[in-house]
């Protein structure tokens, strides 16, 4: 009977990990601007997608850090998305209050369908020029942890 229980748990590690591969596969998300990003149109690039909250003060923290590593690195394409329930108009506020500077998605369903909705608060992914999600986790993040994942210098790399 060991055999089986070990069949059963690794198919259901198998099965997360294509359920997360698919998720991770790829995202058309739309900005409070109107404009689509799409990871199929950012191959070739990093980029750089950040969970965060107004009421959480570690994401309230971490957003100047990543704006200065967004204006920087102008060949990332870094995405902050608000989890908020509150009224979107708030949110905008707030980020702009706090200097967000990148592109802002807030969260709905359709977000958390393709993105799935993080445990934890902030939470940041970040995806290689291939289109591969490298890193994933919760926690402030700062410019120089986000350089040393990415290793840029103004360009994107490609970690193939």
């Amino acid at each position: 009977m060991k055999t089986a229980s070990a069949i059963r748990a690794g198919l259901a590690v198998a099965l997360f990990a294509v359920a997360f591969a698919a998720r991770a596969a790829g995202f058309d998300l739309t900005d409070t601007r109107g404009q689509h990003h799409r990871l199929a149109e950012l191959r070739g690039h990093w980029v750089v997608v950040n969970f965060w909250a107004t009421w959480c003060p570690p994401c309230v923290a971490e957003i100047p850090e990543i704006g200065a590593f967004s204006r920087a690195h102008p060949d990332v394409a870094v995405i902050g998305v608000a989890v908020d329930s509150g009224e979107p108009a708030e949110v905008e506020h707030m980020a702009t209050r706090l200097g967000l500077t990148y592109p802002l998605v807030l969260s709905n369903d359709a977000v958390e369908k393709q993105l799935g909705l993080p445990a934890v608060l902030p939470t940041t992914r970040i995806y290689d020029p291939g289109g591969r999600l490298v890193y994933d986790r919760p926690g402030r993040v700062d410019r120089k942890t986000l350089e040393a994942i990415t290793r840029t210098a103004g360009k994107p790399m490609d970690r193939a």
